[in-house]
Parts: structure tokens; C-alpha cells; sequence
């Protein structure tokens, strides 16, 4: 699980260009793996529970060029169809979560969106 976010290959900067305007300092550094994350359209992480085990689940996108396009993001927990969610997101803040899923994921090997993101799936946050 998670496996495949240590083989990405950042994209060229010639795709990155367009998003840059939305980030800052490291989160720039971040944006080519990011954006490789992105072109794959799904990833296998764990959502982290204190106290408690970690929760499998398999998070898929829509695959959209512009920062402003619409990117629907889908996540299942523990292969269950009634533990289903989904969120629309622009892809510019999409692509920051998973420069966020990136940098966690460097930090301690397990693949996991930030709190943040939960927050907007769960609809806590409009």
C-alpha cells in the first residue's frame, strides 16, 4: 500500500507551468510529483486513527487538464461500497492535497490526505 507513490516520476515542467501560479515555497517543489500522482488517477492509503488501526481505503479521480477544471474524487474505505464519499474539488486545491499526501507520505510512509481534505468529504467544510 502505498508503494506506488515512491516510484513516481515527477512530469516535465512544461506541464507543471500552468499550476504554479497556486502554490508556494516547498508545495512548488512538490507540484511535478504531484501532478505524476494526479496523471495516475488513484492511489491505495490509509487513514490514520488514533488509538485505533489504520483504515485501508482506494481514493480515484477524474483526470482533468486546467487548474480550474472541476476534479470529482471519490474515496472507499476497507473495499466497502456502503463506506463510499466523494468530493468535487478544483484541480489546483485537489493537486495541493496530494502535494499534502506526497510530503506526509515522504515524512512517514503512509499514504493519507490531511485532515483538511477530510474535512471537505465529509462536507464539515464548505
Amino acid at each position: 500500500m502505498g508503494n506506488e507513490l515512491s516510484t513516481l516520476q515527477p512530469v516535465p515542467n512544461r506541464d507543471v507551468a500552468m499550476y504554479l501560479p497556486y502554490y508556494q515555497g516547498t508545495k512548488r517543489d512538490m507540484l511535478p510529483l504531484a501532478m505524476a500522482l494526479y496523471q495516475v488517477g488513484n492511489f491505495e492509503g490509509a487513514r490514520g486513527i488514533e488509538g485505533a488501526d489504520n483504515i485501508p481505503f482506494l481514493s480515484t479521480w477524474s483526470i482533468l487538464a486546467l487548474p480550474a477544471d472541476l476534479t470529482r474524487c471519490r474515496i472507499q474505505f476497507n473495499n466497502d461500497a456502503e463506506l463510499s464519499y466523494e468530493v468535487t474539488l478544483t484541480n489546483f486545491e485537489f493537486i495541493g492535497f496530494l502535494i499534502d499526501v506526497l510530503t506526509n507520505y515522504k515524512r512517514s510512509e503512509v499514504a493519507d490526505f490531511p485532515k483538511t481534505f477530510y474535512r471537505k468529504l465529509l462536507k464539515l467544510e464548505e
